[in-house]
Formats: C-alpha cells, structure tokens, sequence
C-alpha cells in the first residue's frame, strides 16, 4: 500500500511538472490565442477587414491584389492581434453596413468619424488625419467658398464630402468613387469635386489636369469596428497605440502617401 501511494505521488509529480515546462515553452502562443478568443470574428484565426480597392492611394489594385495605406494598417493590425489578414473589397458605400452585419469583423477604409455613422458602429482612435479639399480645373473661376454657390459638385457616395456639398448647392452628381470623380472632372463634367487632399494630388500625379483650390476644414479617420465587439475595439485601438509609439504608423504613412499624415493637427485658437 505505501509502495502503491509512492507511485500515485511520484505520476502525478511529473504531470505537474510536465505542464509547467509545456506552458512556459507556448506562453508566446497562449497568449496570442487567449488573445484572440476574447472577440467574435467572422472567421477564426483571421482579421478580415474591408477596403474600397478605389481609393489611391489609401486602397487600390495591383493585379488581383489589393494595396494602400489602409490595407497596410489593416495588415499590421491582424498581425498584432496574431491573426491572419484577410483584406476584403467593397463598395466604400456598403461597407459600414457590411460591419455592421458582421461580414467583416473591421473596415479599415479611410472612415470619417460622423455622428451618423456612429450610430451603426463604434470608432477606434484616428489612425490618420485629413480633410476635404475643392478640387476644380486649371481655368475655373471658382477660387472661394462662396464661388460654390449653385455650382454642380461631385462627390464619391457614401462619404461625408456630400455633407460638404449640401452647403453649397442641390447639384450633387454621386459616382462610384473619388478617382471616378476626378477623372469626370477632368474630362469637363461637374464645376467642382470633392476629396480628400492626398486623393486628389495623387491623381494630379498620374497627370489629371486639375488642381486643388482650398480646403474645407479637418477630418479624422478611424477603423471601423462592430458594436457588440468591445473586445476587438479595445484590441485595434492598442494595436494602433503601439504602432503610434513605435513609428511604425508614420513609416506606412511615408512609404504610401510620402508624407506622414498620422500625427494630430495642432489646434490653433481663433
């Protein structure tokens, strides 16, 4: 009987100590899949976000794949949740509905924070920092804000731009996309577009002839995440927070955009 009793302590030692060593050699790997149980997603093991694909240079494509600026977050994110990136292209207009409906579990699409939005999803923190800016050709006479006044403005739909043309004028043509926009523009339609300021230069760059007049004002752009998904929200937002403090945020913004357009306007006082 003691014999017996020797042995049962002696198997169950080495259980223990098996365990230890086994939790200690995966830590790493426990971790990450600790970490990525603690949200919903649309399909395990992969952080499948949306982009439009029709947005240079923040999403477009090359081939069959899809690049930009916003694919790349949209990548380094799901590498630091230690999940596998699955990129998704939608119609920029369907896309917050998209999370919403949990098709995909993030758009990471170069969303401005709205009011109207957040009433379907919840925001991460800015990941970028723009602003809408009055595109119009070479030999327009539209120079002010209030040269805008019954002028036709295009606009991408879906965005916020349309917001900005309501301002001005009922003559709003809605396309597919901002670059569709542009190259309308360019070609004699509409008096006016409006874009973000990065879209619109680097469509100059391809050589659209048009050019920028003035800007309408600030805007911050944000991964969009669904409501019931507090888990994953938390998750980006720590993900962006360390990309922020590494720099690694601002060298996907050069290496796409040429510039750095992730750090915050500083506010000047009226």
């Amino acid at each position: 009987m003691k014999k017996l009793k020797i042995l049962l302590f002696s198997t169950l030692l080495l259980a223990v100590l098996a365990a230890c060593g086994s939790d200690n050699s995966s830590e790493g790997a426990s971790d990450a899949e600790g970490a990525a149980n603690e949200f919903s997603l649309t399909e395990d093991g992969k952080l499948t976000f949306a982009s439009s694909g029709e947005f240079k240079p923040f999403s477009y494509m090359e081939g069959s794949d899809m690049v930009g600026f916003d694919v790349a977050v949209g990548e380094a994110i799901a590498e630091k949740l230690g999940l596998e990136p699955n990129p998704q292209r939608a119609k920029f207009s369907g896309i917050v509905t998209g999370v919403t409906e949990g098709r995909y579990d993030i758009a990471v699409a170069s969303h401005t924070i709205t009011e109207e939005r957040l009433e379907q999803v919840d925001f991460s923190d800015p990941y970028y920092y723009s602003g809408p800016v009055v595109y119009t050709r070479p030999d327009s006479d539209i120079e002010t804000e209030a040269d805008l006044q019954g002028k036709e403005i295009s606009v991408a739909r879906g965005t916020t731009y349309l917001d900005n043309a309501k301002e001005y004028t009922d003559n709003i043509p809605q396309v597919d996309s901002d670059v569709v926009a542009l190259q309308s523009l360019a070609s004699g339609h509409h008096d006016a577009v409006i874009t973000d300021d990065v879209t619109g230069l680097t469509a100059i760059d391809a050589g659209l002839e048009i050019e920028g007049k003035f800007q309408l004002g600030i805007a911050e752009q944000a991964v969009a995440v669904n409501k019931d998904n507090d888990a994953l929200l938390d998750a980006v937002n720590e993900a962006l927070q360390e990309m922020k403090d590494s720099g690694e945020l601002a060298e996907l913004s050069n290496e796409w955009i040429g510039g750095d357009i992730t750090a915050e306007p500083e506010q000047t006082e009226e």
